[in-house]
């Protein structure tokens, strides 16, 4: 009782976090169920590393059980990669199971180390000893939070609101690799602490601008349009409206299903154009706005290309019309009427070149 009374102190926090989690992915209407199902394993994976590293640390406290302590350590040390893949697995997209292949090959080595010393050992005080191999699970953590971070910028959409969850995520992984070099191995009593913050803070962020995007296309919604084009309105130099050619004669000959498919692709278009400056929203069924922020003329005209160029790598095609003005003098729905009306104009010509009814 005493030994259990221990636990609760060292990781009420601890577990309060996760079940606040847990109450959150179970109310959630925002993820797909794939994506809940790991981060309930990954909830599970922590609150079990907790009692191992609770135990390890209180068999070290009494220097009793040596056995038992290497047997903990092959799996505190096996963990901390383990679950960044797991995390890797569960916040990427379209990640595949071979992401696990490395943690595998690390448990192996530390288990080998249980009886070869070659990872980590006890001296006969009880102590631990690195072996060759001592950093290998730092190294494998770094790479694996490495290639974590690197996807998830990749997959966001650059811009501030985004990168600053993923930054916060970094720094808290990062003390994990740096603070036990540096405070020693009583950082592994608030590990699991340090993960499960991270990442029910990541899930809040994560859950916020979720609610901001467009479910099909991932791009900013109508509501989050509405939000920024209602402050700080001097900034935004340039707006561009884009329309989607054909929409209804994809859908009408093929089915919505390839609707769908021809908005998710004009909208990677539209993303792979865009920079951490213009943000691209999608207002309606297959109406597009990308809003510039201090942004040149010719960098509007630069962003254009890009889309057509983007484009034309696909069979779909679209109308672009822009609005810019330098100095603030035009109000937003000016600049959407001024687009709009360049966007229907290049449209109509379209229709008209192609002899083909809207």
């Amino acid at each position: 009782m005493e030994v259990f009374t221990e636990y609760l102190l060292q990781n009420w926090a601890l577990i309060l976090v996760l079940l606040a989690f847990a109450i959150m992915l179970n109310v959630t209407v925002f993820l797909d169920r794939k994506m809940i199902l790991r981060m309930y394993i990954l909830i599970i994976s922590v609150f079990l590393l907790s009692i191992i590293v609770f135990t390890e640390f209180y068999l070290t406290d009494i220097n009793q059980h040596p056995e038992i302590r290497l047997v903990m350590m092959a799996i505190r040390y096996s963990a901390t990669p383990l679950i960044v893949a797991m995390i890797l697995y569960a916040l990427v997209k379209r990640a595949h199971w071979a992401v696990f292949v490395p943690a595998a090959l690390l448990i192996v080595f530390n288990v080998v180390s249980i009886f070869t010393g070659i990872v980590f050992s006890l001296d006969k005080d009880g102590n631990l000893v690195r072996g060759v191999l001592g950093y290998l699970p730092y190294i494998a953590t770094g790479i694996y939070l490495f290639f974590l971070i690197f996807i998830l910028i990749k997959q966001s959409n650059k811009h501030l609101a985004e990168i600053i969850p993923i930054a916060f995520l970094a720094l808290s992984f990062i003390s994990g690799l740096v603070f036990p070099l540096v405070i020693g191995k009583n950082y592994s009593r608030i590990f699991c602490t340090t993960i499960a913050v991270s990442l029910f803070v990541y899930y809040v962020f994560l859950i916020l601008q979720l609610t901001k995007k467009d479910p099909l296309t991932g791009l900013l919604n109508r509501q989050a349009y509405y939000s920024m084009t209602s402050s700080n309105n001097k900034d935004i130099t340039a707006l561009l409206s884009i329309d989607m050619n054909g929409l209804k004669r994809i859908n009408d000959n093929e089915g919505h299903l390839a609707g769908d498919k021809a908005l998710v692709e004009l909208s990677h278009c539209l993303t792979r154009a865009t920079n951490s400056r213009q943000l691209a929203f999608r207002i309606g069924g297959d109406e597009f706005v990308i809003i510039c922020y201090k942004t040149s003329e010719q960098e509007v005209k630069d962003l254009i290309e890009r889309i057509n160029t983007n484009v034309g790598t696909t069979k779909y095609s679209c109308s672009v019309g822009y609005s810019y003005v330098s100095d603030g003098s035009k109000t937003i729905d000016k600049m959407l009427t001024e687009s709009d009306g360049m966007m229907y104009i290049e449209k109509s010509n379209h229709y008209k070149e192609n002899n083909i009814s809207k």
